[in-house]
């Protein structure tokens, strides 16, 4: 009986391990430096992801934890490396919609259900890429695009950022906003003397409700997603609701919806804000529910 008993498990083991590799082997990866791509056999859409600002790849792996096993919900997922944008150029509008295409194509993905987001940074690239491809009718089309707590209008982050630097509230907030005036000034200007310029690149502009390049997001699925954690953002940054990302997405929200897009959302989580290393910090990641997701995907 003991001999039955042995034998049983070894081979109830080795049906569960082959299970598992048929499993694993229904998705493809392919990667390099710029990208990486997950292809599932049972696809029914695509997810484009751009990470934050400074970061990459495998920070999004990790602090995305949605993305986990999210291949086996039939969703592949294509995460680009192209960050260190708060906005996008004519020319790198042309360049990436190319270069995603390219991807997709050269890999035979079905390109016919195509959601796109990011977060931070990202999402502002997220946000301009998907009107860029709908205003000029591109073969990619997507269905849907999201922004997690992305600083989309970029004259409130320069005006937000000055303010930062006169509180100096915390180191991290000073240093950062040190480093946004600098950037802002030397590649576009200040507000005040270059306002054609922040109209031209910022995805919004809530003083003036300036949505030129989210108008053609008029007809598909919008998320934006915050988390407005005032006790936190107050104790840690010294800033009030009107300073925060949540502010200007709200704006550009009711922007859209005035624009007459239904299917835009604001999205306002409570205690979602962590970091994979468990810190709380509403401006991560986290923010986004995979079922939430998923759900939003198929609807």
């Amino acid at each position: 009986m003991k001999l039955f008993n042995k034998t049983f498990f070894i081979l109830f083991a080795l049906l569960f391990l082959n299970a598992c590799k048929s499993q694993n082997s229904n998705i493809k990866t392919i990667s390099n430096k710029d990208f990486e791509l997950k292809i599932t056999s049972n696809q029914n859409a695509v997810l484009v992801l751009f990470p934050c600002y400074p970061c990459d790849i495998e920070n999004t792996k990790a602090e995305a934890k949605f993305l986990n096993n999210i291949e086996e919900e039939g969703i592949t997922t294509l995460l680009l490396n192209i960050n260190m944008k708060l906005y996008l150029s004519e020319a790198e509008k042309k360049t990436y919609s190319k270069l995603i295409n390219t991807i997709l194509d050269d890999n035979k993905v079905d390109k016919s259900n195509i959601y796109i987001g990011g977060f931070s940074g990202g999402g502002n690239i997220s946000l301009v890429l998907t009107n860029y491809l709908l205003q000029t009718k591109n073969a990619l089309v997507p269905k849907g695009v999201f922004a997690i707590d992305s600083p989309i209008d970029i004259e409130k982050l320069y005006l937000n950022a000055k303010a930062d630097i006169a509180k100096h509230a915390s180191e991290v907030s000073y240093e950062e906003s040190l480093y946004i005036v600098d950037l802002l000034e030397k590649n576009i200007g200040s507000p005040k003397d270059s306002i054609e310029n922040y109209k031209r690149l910022s995805p919004y502009i809530s003083s003036i409700d300036f949505n030129e390049n989210i108008k053609y997001l008029k007809d598909i699925k919008v998320n934006l997603y915050c988390e407005p954690y005032i006790e936190w953002q107050g104790k840690n940054r010294n800033r009030n609701y009107e300073e925060l990302n949540a502010y200007m997405l709200d704006m550009a929200c009711q922007s859209l919806k005035r624009l007459g897009n239904a299917k835009a959302k604001f999205i306002k989580t409570q205690n979602k804000g962590y970091r994979a290393d468990g810190e709380k910090n509403p401006h991560s990641w986290s923010l986004v529910d995979k079922k939430d997701l998923l759900d939003w995907i198929n609807e």
